[in-house]
């Protein structure tokens, strides 16, 4: 059904062709409660093949960039702020969501790992499961039509480059996944087997030692199974639960673009990018979509790739002080409401 979905984008030469053509193929048949089934098993090489080819996209001359990016690092914060009080908001009003289930479902973090977090502190798993899925489908579809029809760049799919595979650059590469994602998974960073990878292979990359990515079908494979993945993730959902997902989900997005688009206005000379790098690096898209993005339309995916990696560990180190500090202050004034009640029931026998 991904092949099929792929297939057919790339005919009708759609943005991101494989990926959204898979992912919307699938999702359609997950609500249809057609037999399929997601390719898990196959998730930790695919995510590992994606992460050496994003690693490619890292030049030798990135770290005379580094200093260029500490100003667009710095509002990456406030952008995470303003984000946090517009979509956390918005899902309690209008989706009934508690707390806890607001915030994992509003903030722009890893699926997984606001997922994890949302369920340890007694959040709704399921609905923070189908807010991100949602949301991550939601901003790869508007920000590839966006770009493609709006702005009349491309949004292809050959992700690969044009440099020719040797024997010791095959090697080279085979390494940096099979090692990239061992060694990460057991230092337990966030996305481990995407992370380990493409921060191995954009350290061979940045030296020089090789200029090379993984071949062409290679990618096309690893994408229409990322969405296929993506699509199976509403199996065993409602059409109206998916509908009320999707819904709430395009609302906080599109708020939360628009805001993108004013930071990409307003300080594009501030943090000497273009507005089209600072939507790629600031949209609430999922790490591995957006960086795909950012290759098939030839930006710099290393700025793109470091931005959303500082944004979930951003959000992964502070969510949990933040919900624990708001509901402190929930308990409190729960309690100063509470003994203002009791000294007003108390007053007449005085």
């Amino acid at each position: 059904m991904g092949t099929l979905g792929g297939a057919v984008f790339h005919l009708l030469h759609m943005p991101l062709p494989w990926t959204l053509g898979s992912m919307i193929f699938t999702m359609v048949a997950a609500v249809a409660r057609a037999p399929i089934r997601a390719p898990l098993r196959l998730r930790p090489a695919l995510v590992t093949v994606i992460g050496v080819m994003l690693g490619s996209g890292f030049t030798p001359d990135l770290i005379g960039h580094l200093d260029d990016w500490a100003i667009s690092l710095g509002f990456l914060v406030l952008y995470l702020v303003l984000a946090g009080l517009l979509a956390v908001p918005f899902y309690q009003r209008f989706g009934g969501f508690d707390r806890v289930t607001a915030f994992c479902s509003g903030m722009p973090g890893g699926l997984m790992e606001m997922v994890t977090l949302g369920a340890d502190l007694g959040g709704d798993e399921r609905k923070i499961i189908l807010a991100h899925a949602a949301r991550i489908v939601v901003t790869i579809c508007l920000v590839s039509f966006w770009f493609r029809i709006v702005e009349g760049q491309a949004v292809g799919s050959m992700m690969a480059k044009a440099n020719p595979l040797g024997l010791e650059d095959i090697a080279l590469l085979t390494l940096c996944g099979v090692i990239g994602a061992v060694a990460a998974t057991r230092l337990k960073l966030p996305a481990a087997t995407l992370m380990g990878p493409m921060l191995l292979s954009a350290v061979v990359h940045v030296t020089g030692l090789t200029a090379s990515a993984p071949p062409a079908l290679l990618i096309i494979i690893a994408q229409v199974l990322m969405g296929t993945i993506m699509g199976c993730r509403f199996l065993g959902a409602g059409t109206r639960e998916v509908a009320q997902a999707l819904a709430l989900s395009f609302g906080a997005t599109v708020m939360t673009l628009g805001l993108t688009l004013v930071f990409a206005a307003l300080f594009a000379g501030i943090m000497m990018q273009t507005p089209a790098q600072i939507v790629l690096a600031y949209a609430p898209g999922g790490l591995t979509e957006m960086s795909l993005i950012a290759l098939a339309m030839k930006a710099e995916v290393a700025y793109v790739a470091s931005h959303h990696i500082a944004r979930i560990a951003l959000l992964v180190a502070c969510a949990p002080l933040i919900l624990t500090l708001l509901e402190r202050r929930r308990t409190r004034r729960i309690a100063g409401a509470d003994q203002t009640d009791a000294s007003a029931r108390g007053a007449p026998g005085e």
